[in-house]
């Protein structure tokens, strides 16, 4: 997408009442924000705010993704029919952690995401759990590459085949998101508080604002919602 392009987005959008009492207009705020989402760097988001006459700090900046990743919803409430779930290690601030995901096959939805200590069944199965409060999955089909999250699957009492085939738009989800963090990850600073917000702004951005284009250039949250 082009700068441009995506200046001109920001401007389309309607403000939200989490931006009071901030000096900086709106649609700069929002623009710098889906920069830092895109992959810049904070001290790139500024640079490119600063050739656009917004001179703010890199904290200011960073208190920006802050508030409005606490600020945005979760994912739109999906019944997707297969569900690929995987898990794929990163760094934060030089310590490794498990970056755990779900994608619905059909919609492209990210219906969860997390960045957890260390890999197994037993956090499989707690972020499955986080996975059934936020959407219906009963009837879903679980694809999945390794025998452990079947074992976390059965917990609870959730259908998983091992599928190597139709697990292709998880594993490009992954290729995008771990090319954001190998840039990012050094900003965070051993904080895994801040991974999580940039995460769950990330999964805002993904399914609300970036256009698909296995889905014609709709988003997925868009699928979900129409």
């Amino acid at each position: 997408m082009q700068l441009v392009d995506l200046l001109s987005e920001t401007l389309d959008e309607d403000s939200q009442d989490v931006w009071e009492n901030e000096r900086t207009p709106t649609p700069a705020r929002r623009f710098g924000v889906r920069l830092h989402s895109l992959g810049l760097l904070i001290r790139e988001t500024v640079a490119i705010l600063e050739l656009l006459g917004v001179d703010r700090s890199h904290g200011a900046v960073w208190n920006w993704v802050h508030t409005l990743s606490e600020a945005q919803s979760d994912p739109p409430t999906a019944t997707p029919s297969r569900v690929a779930v995987d898990e794929k290690q990163i760094e934060v601030g030089g310590e490794k952690k498990w970056l755990y995901a779900a994608v619905d096959i059909e919609s492209k939805l990210l219906l969860e995401v997390d960045a957890l200590s260390h890999p197994g069944t037993d956090p499989a199965a707690a972020f499955l759990h986080r996975l059934t409060e936020k959407h219906d999955v009963a009837d879903s089909v679980f694809l999945v590459d390794a025998g452990g999250y079947l074992t976390a699957l059965s917990r609870h009492d959730l259908s998983g085949r091992l599928d190597y085939r139709m697990r292709n738009h998880i594993e490009k989800w992954f290729q995008t998101v771990t090319m954001r963090i190998d840039r990012l990850h050094a900003f965070w600073r051993d904080s895994q508080s801040r991974a999580k917000q940039w995460l769950r702004r990330f999964r805002y951005h993904y399914n609300h604002e970036r256009p698909n284009q296995a889905l014609d250039g709709t988003t997925p949250a868009e699928v979900i919602q129409n």
